[in-house]
């Protein structure tokens, strides 16, 4: 179940101190039943994400015979809810792996020794499937932008395009972890399909998957990936492959070398394993569906908007700014850039130490400036609270003691500058949007000219969105592909309103 509010205050209880010299066993046991117990910790991370009550309990289940009628039952029910959340009539294989070997499973088992290949790249996760596929040998271009920036359609076509020989597969990530950027993918793959025909489409969804709406086979998606860990909330060691009709031929005709990856035996099988798969995470992972179908799809949908929305509004309330633009966030994960002079470890020691919220380093080249916040799976608006109380608690005064003296109020230009240079290699017109583009004051901030809490500012989406749904305003249906904030809203001033209103919206 969902936090409490009451949780949001961030008054968590300090550890047990310890006893006075001479105490005993017994005495030491009672004053630790008296003491307050410090609550479980804000896991505000991009993966693994917590873990609710109830997907614990089905992994803590006896394990059964997993070529049973029982595990039948299971394993049927876990295939069927992955593939109407994908949305394919395709097939799904869920190996014992993370996503990195879900990610090779893919290459390796639609691929043949030399096959020319586009990987789009993005960041850490991009730049990995890159990896892999070079990894068996196969011919790589790729598609590189700044970090925290998407490629356009045109970009991504146009090289499809220009090539002396055709491509045989395109590398996609759809959320990428390491910066929070979001592929359109709703337009990026039809195009990809219309410019390349026979080219396949393969598409990294670990950690949009379960977060974000997809349509595999309306939009021409070939294989997708992702795993157990982030928005499906179960233990990591689950790494899923979702086949569409093009795929299924092309497993007959790859050529790499293959064994645990290998889809055949699996495809081959009418429910079979050709070794025993992870059972207790299947039960996890079945519970975790039933608790997404009682929530309710769209509502999973419209709740990931709402926290991304909340988030952003918080640190942008501290004067800071997450590295990618609004209409390119993923609504699962933001990265906050801070200004010189402070430590993102240091800052992240702090929240969880003294406020028990837990958030992730950036990784490569942002590893020294900034840091990710995660808001999916089971996160809810008063977990964001609870984080941004604590932002408020550590980040606050740091920002008031690095921000320069002749700085406006809410403005950290370290923050900018720490965008432009966290970007990397490439130009200004390789990617939608500039540093300059998203550089400067926040555009959408309710800062410090107002409360400048991060609390309060998260508090006012949180309240406006409410208000929009009891009143019908937040109820439209989340369509495929929609970000915390569309097209439509573009360089508007921002307020708790608008950005509600994003969260709750139909996307572009």
């Amino acid at each position: 179940m969902h936090q409490p509010l009451e949780r949001v205050a961030g008054a968590f209880s300090a550890q047990p101190a310890a006893g006075p010299a001479g105490e005993t066993d017994a005495e030491r046991v009672d004053r630790r039943r008296r003491e307050p117990v410090r609550p479980a910790k804000v896991f505000l991370s991009p993966g693994p994400t917590a873990v609710p009550d109830e997907v614990r309990a089905a992994c803590g289940r006896q394990v059964v015979l997993h070529r049973s009628r029982e595990f039948d039952r299971v394993s049927g029910f876990v295939l069927e809810g992955l593939r109407r959340l994908f949305r394919t009539e395709g097939r799904v294989v869920v190996f014992p792996c993370s996503g990195t070997g879900a990610l090779e499973a893919a290459v390796v088992n639609t691929l043949s020794p030399g096959d020319r290949v586009l990987a789009v790249v993005m960041g850490l996760f991009g730049d990995r499937f890159a990896a892999i596929a070079e990894a068996y040998g196969l011919a790589v271009d790729r598609l590189e932008v700044p970090w925290g920036q998407v490629p356009t359609v045109e970009q991504v076509v146009a090289r499809l395009r220009g090539g002396a020989r055709p491509y045989h597969a395109v590398l996609l990530t759809h959320s990428e972890t390491s910066t929070g950027a979001l592929l359109p993918l709703d337009r990026l793959v039809p195009a990809i399909r219309e410019a390349a025909p026979e080219t396949l489409v393969l598409v990294d969804m670990v950690s949009s998957f379960a977060a974000v709406p997809v349509a595999m086979d309306a939009w021409g998606i070939d294989v997708a990936v992702t795993g157990s860990q982030k928005a499906l909330m179960t233990p990591p060691g689950l790494g899923i492959v979702a086949l569409g009709p093009r795929a299924l031929e092309a497993v007959e005709r790859a050529r790499l070398p293959r064994f645990t990856w290998d889809l055949r035996p699996y495809l081959a099988g009418d429910g079979d394993f050709p070794y025993t798969p992870a059972v207790t995470l299947w039960f996890g992972l079945q519970a975790a569906l039933e608790r997404i179908a009682a929530e309710g799809e769209e509502n999973v949908y419209r709740r990931h908007r709402l926290l991304s929305a909340m988030v952003r509004a918080g640190v942008r309330a501290l004067g800071l700014e997450p590295l990618v633009r609004d209409e390119d966030a993923s609504p699962t994960v933001t990265a906050v850039l801070l200004p010189a002079g402070i430590r993102p470890a240091e800052v992240i020691r702090h929240l969880e130490d003294e406020h028990g919220v837990v958030v992730v380093s950036a990784q490569g080249r942002l590893k020294d400036r900034a840091f990710r916040i995660g808001h999916m799976g089971a996160v809810s608006p008063a977990d964001v609270l609870a984080g941004m109380a604590a932002f408020d608690a550590v980040l606050a005064p740091a920002l008031a003691e690095a921000e320069p003296r002749d700085a406006g109020p809410g403005r950290h230009p370290g923050a900018a500058g720490a965008r432009s240079a966290a970007a990397g290699p490439g130009g200004a017109g390789e990617a939608r949007g500039t540093a300059a583009a998203v550089g400067g004051a926040p555009s959408a901030a309710p800062a410090r000219a107002g409360t400048g809490s991060a609390w309060a500012a998260a508090q006012a989406v949180w309240e406006a969105f409410r208000q929009q749904s009891s009143s019908g305003a937040g109820d439209a249906a989340a369509s495929a592909g929609s970000s915390p904030v569309t097209a439509s809203r573009r360089g508007r001033t921002g307020s708790a309103a608008a950005a509600a209103g994003d969260a709750g919206e139909v996307g572009a």
